[in-house]
């Protein structure tokens, strides 16, 4: 398992989402990205939560854009008159991460776009699995593209890393917030999803896909901990999850059983 590093050649305009200003980009190979900068408000924590998030989904079988990881050299969105735009580009220099562009997808609407009960129950797992706090019928983060439904943005998960003191328990929490996930009301099969993506998402895996988080992104100054042992946490964070998968099932069939 491994992720393509592209150089950004092309800064083409901000995308003014939340507070973290990812922007679109072109990069050598040709293709447009979305760009998720490590000098964003919570920094490489972000795009740890967005590598992890969304290669997971992949492990689980569900569509995500490819994820790229991009360099950034001094050049980059010179041309950006937004003086706090220069700033961030400024603090963003060196690697960061890309999501490969949707051209043409349309933010999924719960009122118009039908997804299966399997499908939504999947997606629902996923974010109580990485308490994504940051799907909701206000901020979807799904597109549809191609008649397809694809996850994006999944930079406001494993908040427990903002308390690391705290993380075993947070892997035992039942993650109480899934009461806002937009697809909560259709998730009807949490219980019937469980064992095969379990099944996927194997201890291997998991720390394959932590593996990936590349050194400099873990360089952080207030823990007096190495980078492996901050990835071994990661590790365990995501193993006992989902080996007390049950923990947070219970609570999202719970939420649904108010909603529905």
């Amino acid at each position: 398992m491994e992720l393509r590093t592209e150089n950004v050649t092309r800064y083409i305009m901000p995308l003014r989402e939340g507070g973290s200003l990812p922007a679109l980009a072109e990069a050598e190979d040709g293709f447009k990205y979305v760009v998720k900068f490590r000098g964003a408000g919570h920094g490489t924590k972000a795009l740890i939560a967005e590598l992890i998030g969304g290669e997971i989904a992949r492990v689980l079988g569900l569509r995500v854009p490819e994820l790229v990881f991009l360099q950034l050299d001094e050049a980059f969105g010179q041309a950006e008159g937004d003086e706090e735009i220069q700033d961030l580009l400024k603090a963003s220099r060196g690697l960061n991460l890309g999501l490969h562009f949707l051209s043409g997808a349309l933010a999924f609407d719960p009122t118009v776009n039908v997804i299966d009960a399997e499908l939504a129950s999947k997606i629902v797992w996923l974010d109580a699995l990485l308490t994504n706090i940051d799907r909701t019928v206000r901020n979807t983060n799904l597109l549809m593209w191609h008649k397809e439904l694809w996850l994006i943005d999944h930079g406001s998960s494993l908040y427990f890393h903002y308390s690391w003191t705290n993380w075993q328990k947070h892997a035992l929490s039942p993650f109480a917030e899934v009461k806002n996930h937009v697809l909560l009301p259709r998730a009807s099969q949490l219980a019937e999803v469980d064992a095969g993506l379990k099944t996927r998402l194997t201890p291997e895996r998991i720390r394959e896909v932590v593996a990936l988080i590349p050194e400099d992104w873990l360089n952080w100054d207030d823990l007096g901990i190495t980078n492996q042992e901050i990835r071994e946490t990661y590790v365990r964070f995501l193993t006992e999850r989902v080996a007390h998968s049950e923990i947070f099932i219970k609570e999202a069939q719970h939420a649904r059983e108010i909603l529905v």
